[in-house]
């Protein structure tokens, strides 16, 4: 396997999420139904708009991210995103039961808008839920000092609210109205 620096397995992971989950028409992809395109087409886009990328380095780049954002078909031949598409798919996970408790990392200038709405999809098609504090933290963190909130999925899914899992681990809801949100002990909201 070719070697690759960390920022640029960064770049190319950023890359293929613009391409794979929001606009593959920027190097004139069309994903299937479920979000998939083939590799080969896949990198003679990239090719052709100026990123080349071997099958080598694809693969680094889907095994070294940390979220496995990207999967590969159980054939190898086709590639796709693992969840948060802001492009019409059908990703085709079956619903599950899950956990009592599942968390979301936000920041503070989100909480009271939270607080009114709960955990709104925004421009995806789920909202996006880890099933441990550590990955919530580090998605929170990724837009400044990290809030956790708790959400009581069990409790959601036995009054209906329907939970996908990701090939990735992701819990995927539509909505988690505010109701079944545990806020940090030390948030008032602006009431």
């Amino acid at each position: 396997m070719e070697i690759q620096s960390e920022k640029r397995i960064r770049q190319t992971s950023k890359l293929l999420s613009l391409v794979l989950r929001h606009k593959p028409e920027k190097i004139g992809l069309t994903l299937d139904p479920q979000g998939w395109v083939a590799v080969a087409e896949l990198l003679a886009a990239l090719q052709h708009n100026g990123t080349p990328l071997s099958r080598p380095q694809l693969e680094n780049v889907v095994a070294q991210n940390d979220k496995k954002r990207f999967a590969f078909s159980e054939d190898g031949l086709r590639i796709r995103a693992s969840q948060g598409h802001s492009v019409p798919i059908e990703l085709g996970y079956e619903a599950q039961e899950p956990p009592e408790w599942l968390y979301h990392g936000t920041v503070d200038r989100f909480l009271d808008a939270i607080r009114s709405e709960g955990l709104t999809k925004q421009k995806r098609h789920h909202v996006h839920l880890s099933a441990d504090l550590a990955t919530a933290e580090k998605v929170g963190g990724r837009r400044g000092k990290p809030v956790i909130l708790k959400v009581r999925a069990l409790e959601m899914h036995r009054q209906g609210h329907q939970f996908l899992r990701s090939e990735n681990g992701v819990w995927l809801v539509e909505h988690v109205p505010a109701g079944f949100l545990a806020f940090p002990p030390n948030y008032e909201g602006s009431r």
